[in-house]
C-alpha cells in the first residue's frame, strides 16, 4: 500500500501508525511535513541539490562570525556550534487557491482509500505542504477558497498562529464537502486579484472545469498577473478516468457533479473522441498560459507530491 510514495515519508513509523496518519486528514500537519522531509532528503541526489541549503534550519558556525544566532539548545545536544540560519523578515508572500467546487471532490473515495487520492484532497494536502516550506522560509502565506460563491479569504501572513488557522480551514474542506456545487472561476479570480495588493507568488489549484467562455478564463488568470505578480496554476486531474477514459464497456451512467446532468452511454464508443477533445483542451490552457507568461502544470492525484515541490522551487528562484 505504501510502495507507491517515491520518496520515504513514512520510513520511521510503525505500520499501525502509518495507517493512522493516511486513514483520515486530523494529521495534515504532520503529513505535510514528513512529505517535505523526504523530498529535502532526496533532493542531494538530484539535480535540484543547491536548492537544499534554503531549508536547513541550521549550518556550522564559523569562527569569526557573530555568535549572535548560535543555537546554544543544538549546542548542548551535539557539542558543535550552529548558528540558525532564518532570522530575516519575510521575503516572498505567498497566495494559495484552492477550487472547492463539486468536481473537485472527485472521485468519491472508497473506505480506505487514501484522502489525498481525489482532486480536493490532493489540492489540500499539496497547499498544506507548500506552506511548510513557506514557514521553514519565514514566508507569508495566504488563502483564497471558491467554488460558486467566494467561500474564503486569508491575507499573506506568517505567525504560527495564522499558520493554524489556514491549516484548519484546510481541514475543514475535506470535512465537510458540499454537493451540487458548480465552478465560476472567473469571476472570483478577479475578485482574488483585486484582494492581493502587494508583489506576490499566486499558486492556483483547480481542474479547470469552466463552463462558458474561455477566452474569459484566461483573461481573470491574466488579471492574477497584474502587480507583476507570478502566476503557478496547477491543474488537477485523476488521470485514470479523466484523461485515460479507462472505463469497461459496460452501459454506464455519467452524472456532472455540479449540475446533475446525466448521460447513459457505453465508455468504448465515445473513448476515442473524448481524448482527442481532451488532449487539445490541454494543448490549448498550457500554450495560453505560456503566451501570457503563466506557470501552467497539470498533477495527477495517482502522482507524488515531487512536481508541486520541484516547480515551486524553480518558480521562486526566477521570482527572486
Amino acid at each position: 500500500m505504501f510502495k507507491s510514495f517515491n520518496f520515504p515519508i513514512f520510513g520511521f513509523m510503525k505500520i499501525e501508525e502509518q495507517k493512522e496518519l493516511v486513514s483520515g486528514f486530523k494529521h495534515l500537519e504532520l503529513l505535510a511535513n514528513q512529505v517535505v522531509e523526504g523530498f529535502i532528503s532526496g533532493m542531494h541526489k538530484s539535480p535540484f541539490h543547491g536548492f537544499s541549503a534554503e531549508f536547513a534550519e541550521h549550518k556550522v558556525y564559523n569562527s569569526g562570525e557573530s555568535t549572535k544566532h548560535i543555537d546554544w539548545k543544538l549546542f548542548a545536544k551535539t557539542d558543535r556550534l550552529y548558528t540558525k540560519k532564518f532570522e530575516e523578515e519575510t521575503n516572498l508572500r505567498c497566495h494559495l487557491i484552492i477550487d472547492n467546487s463539486s468536481s473537485m471532490h472527485y472521485p468519491k473515495l472508497k473506505k480506505g482509500e487514501l484522502f489525498f487520492h481525489n482532486k480536493i484532497g490532493f489540492a489540500v494536502l499539496a497547499s498544506a505542504v507548500l506552506m511548510n516550506l513557506l514557514k521553514k522560509q519565514r514566508d507569508a502565506v495566504g488563502l483564497s477558497v471558491y467554488s460558486d460563491t467566494y467561500e474564503y479569504y486569508a491575507p499573506e501572513k506568517g505567525s504560527d498562529r495564522h499558520h493554524r488557522m489556514i491549516l484548519n480551514k484546510l481541514e475543514d474542506l475535506l470535512e465537510n464537502p458540499k454537493e451540487a456545487k458548480s465552478t465560476d472561476t472567473v469571476t472570483f479570480l478577479h475578485q482574488i486579484a483585486e484582494k492581493i495588493h502587494r508583489r506576490s507568488m499566486i499558486i492556483l489549484f483547480t481542474d479547470m472545469f469552466q463552463t462558458g467562455n474561455h477566452e474569459a478564463l484566461f483573461n481573470a488568470l491574466q488579471h492574477l498577473k497584474h502587480d507583476k505578480h507570478k502566476v503557478v496554476v496547477f491543474h488537477v486531474i485523476d488521470k485514470k478516468t479523466e484523461i485515460n477514459f479507462d472505463f469497461d464497456n459496460a452501459p454506464r451512467k455519467f452524472i456532472d457533479v455540479e449540475t446533475g446532468e446525466q448521460i447513459n452511454v457505453f465508455a468504448d464508443t465515445v473513448k476515442e473522441a473524448y481524448e482527442e477533445k481532451v488532449n487539445s483542451y490541454f494543448k490549448t490552457l498550457a500554450m495560453t498560459c505560456a503566451q501570457n507568461k503563466i506557470k501552467y502544470v497539470p498533477v495527477a492525484v495517482e502522482e507524488s507530491f515531487e512536481k508541486i515541490l520541484t516547480t515551486y522551487l524553480v518558480e521562486k528562484q526566477m521570482f527572486g
